[in-house]
């Protein structure tokens, strides 16, 4: 054992350790012992007159739309990304306080291992270190979604097969092949969550002459959203009149959102199949043998699975509860900092300097 590792054994008995899954539409936060303790919406709410935080996560995203005008319900992640530094931290201050609740007092500030979209920069990975670091991080380690992901459904990703896996979050999908504790193949796209949720509102304003909030469509893709034409599914929902500016409702089903949503969907398929044909041929034998890993809120979109099983003829897996897959990955890697610290993305203080 090296002098830095007996030295970060020994600080650990002194801190805790937290995994966060930060997500464009949720984080969730893992303790080490006691599991998924936190799973709120990314959003404050924030008092533009004073600049204070006003409310974080669900009691934020309650407001979203509903505020005064010198009231802003805000995601401080857009695509996966920070958008707004400042706003960022005071959430994962808000959260990692929260985390607290369930820990023993220690005297140190906590571990952190944080999931990011795969293929994001140096400079947004340095934004979430900072961000995590001031909001009272002693370390932070940085790991792919994908790859927490599949850590976090106990996918062999140290063994020499492949294995992938589809993470569909609130602002990113990334799409990954992972073999001897390595990306081989990914890509990251903006059709997620909310590309869907956005769909839906244009197609509800364009067809139905309504204007609907991001709330509404987000809760008309659960209810009626099915990418497969199956049994008939109708919602009522209300919005503004575009022609009177009054009230209405109107019925809508599922082929309506299968429409709103089609294109999308076909860019997410099309993106499956342009890293299915650039893998080598060793590893899809792989996949195709042992199937492909659906995780993420996205996971959950009625019909997705037999679509993807149709379209490439490859077995599909929507994991157990796909939502906290990140977040139980970042667990993990905190269970054996060790065995795990190949998949991190490396953090510049661990580098040699030229000096």
């Amino acid at each position: 054992m090296t002098f830095k590792e007996k030295k970060n054994s020994l600080l650990s008995r002194f801190s805790n350790d937290i995994g966060i899954d930060l997500g464009t539409a949720n984080t969730l936060v893992y303790v080490r012992g006691k599991g998924i303790v936190v799973n709120e919406p990314s959003v404050v709410a924030v008092n533009q007159k004073t600049g204070q935080v006003v409310a974080i996560g669900q009691t934020a995203k309650d407001m979203l739309g509903r505020t005064p005008a010198h009231i802003t319900a805000v995601r401080p992640l857009v695509d996966g990304v920070i958008s707004d530094f400042e706003v960022t931290e005071e959430m994962l201050a808000y959260l990692m306080r929260r985390a607290g609740e369930y820990m023993p007092k220690k005297f140190l500030g906590p571990r952190v291992v944080v999931g990011v979209p795969s293929g994001v920069t140096n400079v947004e990975v340095r934004a979430v270190r900072d961000a995590t670091k001031n909001a009272g991080a002693r370390e932070v380690y940085i790991v792919e979604q994908p790859m927490a992901g599949a850590i976090g459904i106990r996918l062999p990703i140290h063994e020499p097969v492949g294995s992938m896996i589809i993470d569909i979050g609130g602002g990113t999908t990334d799409i990954a092949v992972i073999s001897l504790g390595g990306i081989v193949r990914s890509k990251n796209l903006k059709i997620a969550g909310d590309k869907l949720n956005n769909d839906i509102i244009s197609y509800i304003r364009n067809e139905f002459k309504i204007l609907i909030g991001e709330t509404t469509a987000e809760q008309v893709k659960k209810d009626v959203g099915a990418v497969l034409p199956g049994e008939p599914l109708e919602t009522t929902i209300r919005g503004r009149d575009l022609i009177t500016g009054l009230p209405r409702e109107v019925i809508i089903t599922d082929s309506d959102i299968r429409e709103a949503i089609g294109q999308s969907i076909d860019v997410l398929l099309e993106a499956t199949k342009e890293v299915l044909e650039t893998t080598p041929p060793e590893i899809l034998a792989d996949v195709m043998k042992r199937g492909i890993h659906l995780v993420g809120g996205g996971a959950l979109i009625k019909g997705l699975d037999a679509l993807l099983l149709e379209t490439l003829n490859i077995p599909i897996t929507i994991a157990e509860d796909p939502l906290t897959a990140i977040a139980r990955g970042a667990g993990i890697i905190l269970e054996d900092l060790d065995k795990f610290r190949s998949v991190l993305i490396e953090n510049e203080d661990d580098l040699p300097s030229n000096s």
